[in-house]
């Protein structure tokens, strides 16, 4: 069967380091770190957090994400990013009503905002007070019919939550499907907002975000010698995918997807088998890669496994291929991460520029990658987009100009 090559024509990015295509694009582009200290569980006692938040009125002020106020959090970022993308596009969400539209969208977790305020309700009044509808509004399954309401038309939807690689494999799915030629047109990525009491209380517990808010902008430190752990973000990115045939130009093709599991005992050893197999899918050659947007969460042990996985299939040459990590600019958002390293890694092969990793300063001698704290005006043609989840998940893409 003969494959179609598949591109990216719109970018709809919802970030901490900003919201819509040319926001996100100038700052990404800056070497800044939007982690702050966050003080919204300030009456719990529980302690110092940090996290990068996204602005609610930069989304107001782009006037997208209507009447969204009453939705999950999650669903409310993914509203704001497919409007954003089909816009980038040149259309609108009701232009694709009458097209069989695929809409995929991944996140890692249900929205705990909802159940959070459901649950202190019920403390307060008592379990006369839950709210049914709170299962099904919350829950990952829910953010791409949201979406299909809009399009008020016959939508293919599809929810996938697997860890922090679900914005990825939503990308990878669509990306299939249009191959195949099973869609002409798809809306993917991925969506998470993890900013609430519960479970961010529980991640700090686990060691997967600071325990104290001294110098918060320099908490997250992508493969800098003296990192310690992640922070988490919050954020979307959704893509519209087309055929090559389509009339709208493209940012960059998705030539490549795979998806992998760690063996028992190894963290993210798995990330190796998604690299071959994404290069397979592709029909490349490693020496083919000439940048790497990688997951990089700025965690001890996982930048090093991944720098391992890393230096084990590009050897010597990884030194040379140029590399990023986002997380130390916007945290990590989890299942959107790899969504809004996609969008980032199309816009740099469009533009031919790579994005500053923010806050690495000192090299680490087991992360040889080639990393710079500046943006970097590299023309490139093959991208590596990694992504990798504690459940022991692994996701990658290849992207090419």
């Amino acid at each position: 069967m003969i494959r179609r090559r598949v591109k990216i024509t719109g970018i709809g990015p919802v970030t901490p380091a900003g919201v819509g295509r040319d926001a996100f694009a100038t700052g990404i582009a800056a070497p800044v770190s939007h982690v702050r200290e966050y003080t919204a569980f300030a009456k719990f006692d529980s302690g110092a957090f940090v996290a990068a938040e996204v602005a609610d009125a930069a989304i107001a002020a782009l006037g997208v994400a209507r009447n969204t106020g009453k939705l999950p959090r999650h669903t409310m970022f993914a509203i704001a990013g497919a409007e954003l993308a089909v816009r980038d596009a040149g259309l609108t969400l009701p232009d694709l009503a009458g097209r069989n539209p695929l809409v995929t969208v991944g996140a890692s977790l249900m929205d705990f905002g909802v159940m959070n305020r459901i649950m202190e309700r019920i403390m307060r009044k008592g379990p006369g007070y839950g709210l049914p509808s709170a299962v099904f509004s919350s829950s990952v399954s829910a953010i791409s019919g949201a979406i299909a309401e809009l399009i008020d038309g016959p939508t293919r939807t599809l929810a996938l939550q697997s860890a922090c690689c679900s914005g990825v494999d939503a990308i990878g799915h669509a990306a299939d499907c249009i191959a195949r030629g099973e869609a002409e047109i798809a809306l993917c990525g991925g969506t998470e907002a993890p900013l609430h009491f519960h479970p961010m209380l529980e991640l700090k517990m686990a060691g997967l975000a600071p325990d104290s808010a001294e110098m918060p902008e320099r908490m997250c430190r992508p493969f800098d010698l003296w990192r310690t752990t992640g922070v988490i973000g919050e954020g979307a990115c959704l893509l519209v995918l087309e055929p090559e045939e389509s009339p709208r130009e493209a940012y960059a093709y998705i030539d490549g997807y795979a998806y992998a599991t760690d063996p028992n005992e190894q963290p993210v050893a798995g990330l190796g088998d998604a690299i071959r197999l994404t290069l397979a899918n592709a029909g490349r050659r490693q020496h083919e890669v000439d940048c790497i947007s990688a997951w990089g969460p700025g965690h001890k042990l996982v930048d090093r496994a991944e720098a391992g996985v890393l230096r084990r299939i590009f050897g010597e040459r990884l030194a040379e291929i140029p590399a990023v990590s986002l997380k130390g600019a916007i945290g990590n958002p989890l299942g959107a991460a790899g969504a809004i390293q996609t969008g980032a890694a199309a816009l740099a092969l469009r533009d031919g520029s790579i994005p500053p990793t923010v806050n690495w300063q000192y090299p680490d001698p087991d992360c040889p990658l080639n990393l710079s704290a500046r943006s970097r005006a590299i023309a490139h043609e093959v991208t590596l987009v990694n992504s990798h989840g504690l459940s022991g998940t692994n996701a990658c893409l290849l992207l090419s100009k």
